[in-house]
């Protein structure tokens, strides 16, 4: 990678080539640029929300539709696979449409998928709008933070990507636990969409009508190579990752999914080399990780979104497993964690535009890791006052690891790249957040099944509390990761023309 000095976040690199600008971004907020993130924000609320609603309404569903476990999980799975295939797509996307084309089409997909999905006959339809769903759902998050990027000076940018630790951290915290009041409340999974589908609608038509063009289309040509890697290598790593995380059985076995995606990803990667050799236009430009904190960045926010997703998924089991709790109220054990998380967002964007990543990273971690620690120590005898502060404590951590991971990333790139690193950072999460899931969930069911007998209350504790200890010390790993990025240096950076119409 490439040395540079010390000082952080620096203003971007001028641009180069083909794509060179006389602006790195603006030095203040354009008129009308709050209401068009604001759009986005919510939007993205919506859709993010939508991708851990099901957790609570797995066990009624399967029972409905006449299913079992393994074909169930594939409502979250096939979620993730259509997340990871399609969100490499969204550079080239956000680069050759309109700003307001994309969220139409993006709120479209959602809503469809989402209607679909309420009035879904079978497990099949379901699962189809699941596909819909995720489609839309691929595009926002980069589209978000491509779109501040462009709007927001270089100073002023932790508070607005503060504004998307809302959507990142808060959406998934809280799809459990409204999931679990939506069931409690209508009694029937069908309800969930039904909620969820005027919401999305209202999005639809507020773009429709308010939002507006804040970059300039390009004429790219889509590499029809790229797409079938893409898919190969993004998708198939999350689709071993999940599967070894759903213990195996069904579908491809690992010993050919995981070949499958390691090798795509590099023919993958081997393509985009050579078109930024030759037409100067990948799909996802690799000059991203040129820039070393960005790479760092990314590299964190992996490590993050693996240990949120992997105790996503492990906490509401034990909870409703060993513990003996109801689904809401295992959901509501994890609502004061999910809001502090969300709400801290913009105080923590705040700080870090003051301070700089550093000072908020490191103290993330440490609570990070010293949660997970403590969930590796709860017994059955536990108060569920400490599963609600250990909690609560953790995600704060995340709090204060996410915003300035992203925001200190992605400013250390030029304009040229923002779309790029937006969808390298949207698709490394999924990874992350697959390998994250994989991992806590094999050791927690290996220690489990080493037991004795798998199923009783003693060996799935044990399996937990080992995951825990594990994820506890992969989180310490990232602390030398924070401290290359080196000490801050506010920056400023020139203006750029205003919002297009």
């Amino acid at each position: 990678m490439a040395t540079e000095p010390a000082a952080e976040p620096r203003p971007s690199d001028p641009a180069s080539g083909p794509h060179r600008t006389n602006a790195a971004g603006p030095s203040t907020v354009p008129p009308g640029a709050l209401l068009i993130i604001g759009l986005l924000i919510g939007a993205a609320f919506v859709v993010i929300l939508n991708e851990t609603v099901m957790a609570n309404a797995l066990h009624q569903l399967m029972a409905d539709l006449g299913v079992d476990e393994r074909a169930g999980q594939w409502l979250t799975t096939a979620f993730m696979l259509t997340m990871a295939v399609v969100i490499p797509l969204s550079g080239w996307v956000i680069q050759r449409f309109s700003t307001r084309s994309v969220f139409i089409a993006a709120m479209s997909l959602f809503s469809a998928g989402t209607l679909l999905a309420l009035i879904a006959p079978v497990f099949g339809v379901l699962l189809l709008a699941r596909v819909v769903q995720a489609s839309g759902t691929a595009v926002m998050m980069p589209l978000l933070m491509t779109t501040i990027l462009n709007l927001v000076p270089v100073h002023r940018r932790g508070s607005a990507m503060g504004m998307i630790g809302i959507v990142i951290s808060l959406a998934p915290a809280l799809g459990p636990t409204a999931s679990g009041v939506i069931l409690s409340v209508f009694g029937t999974w069908r309800a969930i969409f039904a909620v969820m589908l005027p919401i999305g609608l209202i999005a639809l038509a507020m773009g429709w009508w308010k939002l507006v063009n804040v970059n300039q289309p390009s004429h790219n040509r889509l590499d029809v190579v790229t797409l079938p890697l893409a898919a190969l290598g993004f998708g198939g790593l999350v689709y071993s990752l999940s599967q070894l995380g759903e213990s195996g059985g069904g579908g491809l076995p690992l010993w050919l999914s995981l070949p499958i995606g390691v090798l795509g990803l590099l023919a993958f990667v081997a393509r985009q080399y050579q078109l930024q050799r030759t037409t100067g236009t990948p799909l996802l430009d690799l000059r991203t990780f040129t820039h070393r904190r960005f790479a760092l960045g990314v590299t964190v926010m992996v490590i993050g979104f693996g240990a949120l997703m992997g105790i996503a998924i492990l906490l509401p089991l034990h909870l409703q497993g060993p513990v003996g709790l109801s689904p809401l109220a295992a959901g509501l054990i994890v609502l004061p964690g999910g809001l502090l998380m969300g709400l801290s967002g913009p105080l923590v964007g705040s700080a870090f535009d003051k301070f700089g990543p550093r000072v908020l990273a490191i103290p993330g971690l440490l609570m990070l890791s010293g949660g997970l620690f403590t969930f590796s120590r709860t017994t059955l005898e536990t108060p569920i006052g400490l599963y609600v502060g250990t909690y609560t404590v953790m995600t704060v951590g995340l709090s204060l690891l996410f915003t300035p991971m992203f925001t200190t990333a992605l400013n250390d790139l030029p304009p040229h790249l923002y779309p790029h690193g937006s969808a390298w950072l949207g698709s490394m999460q999924q990874v992350g957040g697959a390998a994250g899931i994989a991992l806590l969930v094999t050791i927690s069911s290996t220690v489990a099944a080493s037991a004795g007998d798998p199923n009783s209350v003693a060996a799935q504790s044990a399996g937990f509390e080992t995951a825990m200890t594990v994820a506890a010390c992969l989180a310490l790993v990232a602390l030398p990761l924070v401290v290359a990025m080196g000490r801050y240096v506010p920056a400023q950076q020139p203006d750029t023309p205003p919002i297009a119409h």
